[in-house]
């Protein structure tokens, strides 16, 4: 067998520069997407969109962009194009700013898909990136940590548009405007990292590629991998969506407020997600079985449409969350071979995303039609279900 360079002294400092230099890219997009993602559904609302609209658009919007990672991750794969992936990904979020231009909610809805198109673009190929890299550090740890780096500008972006909105007696338009000038940093800085980090990720890359030559018998995604991921699809679907807690915020608190709620869901997701990395590298997979259960708790709160109730379900969504980005992800990475590492990352985010457009679909509807009692029940149902199929594809050692 081959040396494997992560158990190099260089291997973990290549690692760190990898976790680092992502983080810094993510939090300039961060910036832009996440900051927008705060005031989205009540830009949507303002422009006439109904519970049910802003549900359906916002889930749809994000299963296009979880569902375009398949075919972005299997190219990436079968081409090793991940850097072209990238760059075009954090390009089209130009679509963003250019909200400041747009006075009809279905256009509206339309540059939201583009970004979500262009996180497909660019998220399989970005963690697979980071995956080949940091193996010496765990990949817990690993995502964690680059989450933690990502939620700065993830916390940053909310904050700057509440401030904005609030200054400008909220004005959308200076709000999406003003995103031109992180959208500019992002470019510069993803040019100087991909000078610094490409000679890296090409010899992690190389190594790869001549060890999956040899390992043909591997190629397919294992059966625990399908399970993992309806699970997760179960889970996503019985969650309600950030997006649908701000819109009933702006119904109950001020809309300047309502980009500090979802600040306030990134801010515990910045402390949650490398906590649960480290833990999740101590037990597995058992550890998910937490935010599956944690998921019932947003809905039961925020459908009850006061002040208060939907700071607690922003509060466990932020949890949540925090829990989804790190240890979800890095699940995948356990349960499949490095050379079908893209693929694996793109069909599971297929099931995560028809996930979104389920839950946006059905819990915009319990809004709209002020169905409370059978949320409760939709979420329960779905989440036990979800834990059942989480409990089966553990592997049995």
């Amino acid at each position: 067998m081959e040396e494997n360079p992560e158990d190099t002294k260089e291997a973990k400092r290549v690692a760190y520069i990898v976790i680092i230099a992502f983080g810094l890219i993510s939090l300039f997009g961060d910036i832009i997407y996440e900051g927008a993602k705060g005031i989205i559904p009540t830009y949507l609302c303002t422009l006439g969109a109904t519970a049910t609209i802003v549900g359906l658009a916002t889930g749809f919007g994000d299963f296009i962009g979880y569902a375009l990672r398949i075919i972005s991750g299997y190219v990436a794969d079968v081409k090793r194009i991940y850097w072209f992936f990238v760059f075009l990904g954090y390009g089209l979020l130009v679509s963003i700013p250019l909200l400041a231009l747009v006075g009809h909610w279905e256009i509206a809805v339309i540059l939201v898909i583009i970004e979500r198109m262009a996180k497909a673009f660019r998220s399989p190929a970005r963690d697979t990136l980071i995956s080949v890299t940091t193996q010496s550090l765990g990949t817990g740890k690993a995502f964690g940590f680059h989450e933690l780096l990502d939620q700065l500008g993830a916390v940053s972006g909310p904050a700057l548009l509440a401030v904005i909105l609030y200054t400008t007696n909220n004005n959308y338009f200076y709000a999406f405007s003003s995103l031109f000038i992180p959208y500019i940093f992002l470019i510069i800085i993803l040019l100087i990292v991909f000078i610094k980090v490409k000679p890296y990720t090409d010899i992690a890359l190389a190594k790869i590629s001549k060890g999956s030559e040899r390992s043909h018998t591997d190629n397919k995604l294992p059966r625990e991998f399908y399970l993992y991921s309806l699970a997760v699809f179960l889970n996503t679907a019985g969650l309600i969506t950030a997006q649908l807690i701000q819109y009933i915020a702006g119904f109950v608190m001020a809309i300047w407020m309502v980009s500090l709620v979802y600040l306030m869901v990134q801010g515990i997701d910045a402390f949650f997600a490398p906590v649960s990395g480290y833990i999740y590298d101590k037990i597995g997979r058992y550890l998910l079985i937490v935010p599956f259960a944690l998921s019932v708790l947003p809905s039961l709160f925020a459908l009850q449409g006061t002040y208060f109730n939907v700071i607690i379900a922003a509060i466990f969504a932020g949890i949540i969350l925090g829990m989804q980005e790190s240890i979800y992800r890095a699940a995948v990475s356990d349960i499949t071979s490095i050379d079908r590492r893209g693929t694996a990352y793109g069909l599971f985010y297929v099931f995560y995303g028809l996930g979104f457009v389920v839950s946006g679909f059905m819990y915009g509807m319990f809004i709209d039609l002020n169905l409370y009692s059978q949320a409760i029940i939709y979420a329960v149902i779905l989440q036990i279900l979800a834990i059942l199929l989480l409990l089966a594809s553990n592997p049995r050692k």
